[in-house]
């Protein structure tokens, strides 16, 4: 999984290693191996004299550092070209333009003027860094979904859960595997065929129902998705059951009609969650729609699937920082079980051990 920004990442840190040695080299002696010197004497403007006085100051600080404290200051020089490699490195693995940008100028704010001991790897400072700022991303607005749900249902039942995303990325699936995990915890569920626009979706998710034992709430094809969903509410408190789990449409060929039943849906069955699906293997494909499906509608978190297929693994951190959303689980198979909760540091590990 994500071996190929592993690997890119470890051939960035050899790199910058052998970078940063050189770079150390060429301070002491100059580009060429000499001390630098200047062919003629010229007589130096005011901005010249400030700006001369502004090197000797920062030279100083470096010799100071260097001499007594055995320590070398990281300029920005030295970081721009390092982190030209790094955003390259981060774009190939599907990691969006907008967040590589941020998180290349939280390094330049973090690590410019901080100093590293002399024969400490300058790549351990970068990736170390990279890593706190990475863990930050996919942190952000996180909540544990099983704490949320026995918190909520002691105020109130039942608990409504919508999941929203196109089709074909196994919103239908995730489903399902959310009503077994659910089972396996003790709560009663109910689901409802709110996508009434696709063929055979009314009948995908009526099977998974069958296998589960799980009663399925649907209206004829092409029926009202937020009537659907309102009844399956209405049968839940009526049967004391405590949670309801609705599938809905994902046209986006039809992009309108699609986030006008969307609206109509939240409006009428006001959803305690509201959960963006997408494919893993889908990059920056996914991370525009949940992007949309934020913007249009409002999602809560996400769940990825496929992601035991992903040799990339950039899109859940593109997904977290685009939509200010956590990714809550991962689908790693196609078993009912294999639905995972979502851990940043397990993502973080996965990438650079």
């Amino acid at each position: 999984m994500f071996k190929k920004l592993k690997e890119k990442l470890k051939f960035f840190g050899k790199k910058v290693d052998e970078e940063a040695a050189k770079s150390i080299e060429d301070e002491k002696t100059g580009e060429n191996g000499e001390v630098s010197r200047t062919s003629e004497i010229v007589s130096p403007t005011g901005d010249e004299k400030e700006k001369s006085a502004k090197n000797k100051i920062r030279l100083k600080e470096k010799l100071s550092a260097l001499i007594l404290e055995r320590e070398i200051v990281i300029d920005e020089g030295k970081l721009e070209g390092i982190l030209f490699e790094l955003e390259t490195i981060l774009l190939e693995s599907d990691v969006a333009f907008d967040v590589v940008e941020e998180i290349s100028s939280k390094l330049k704010e973090r690590l410019v003027g901080r100093r590293k001991k002399i024969g400490e790897k300058i790549s351990d400072i970068v990736l170390g860094e990279l890593k706190i700022i990475l863990k930050e991303i996919l942190d952000i607005n996180r909540f544990n979904f099983d704490e949320f749900v026995q918190t909520r249902l002691n105020e109130k039942k039942p608990l409504n859960i919508i999941f929203v995303g196109v089709n074909g990325t196994g919103k239908t699936t995730t489903i399902a595997k959310f009503a077994k995990r659910l089972m396996d915890n003790g709560y009663s569920v109910v689901m409802a065929a709110g996508d009434t626009f696709r063929a055979g979706a009314i009948e995908q998710l009526e099977e998974h129902a069958s296998r589960l034992n799980v009663r399925l709430i649907k209206h004829k094809p092409g029926a009202d998705p937020a009537a659907v969903i309102y009844d399956a509410v209405k049968h839940a408190e009526a049967k004391g059951i405590d949670i309801v789990l609705s599938d809905t449409a994902g046209r986006m060929h039809t992009k309108k009609n699609l986030i006008d039943q969307l609206g109509k849906i939240k409006r009428v069955t006001k959803p305690d969650l509201t959960i963006f699906v997408d494919e893993s293997l889908a990059g920056n494909d996914a991370v525009e729609r949940a992007r949309m499906f934020n913007e249009a509608v409002g999602i809560d978190g996400s769940v990825l699937t496929k992601l035991d297929a992903d040799p990339k693994g950039g899109t859940a951190i593109s997904i977290s920082y685009i939509t200010g959303k956590p990714v809550l689980f991962v689908g790693t198979g196609q078993e009912y079980g294999d639905l995972v909760k979502f851990n940043s540091q397990w993502l973080i590990e996965r990438i650079f051990d």
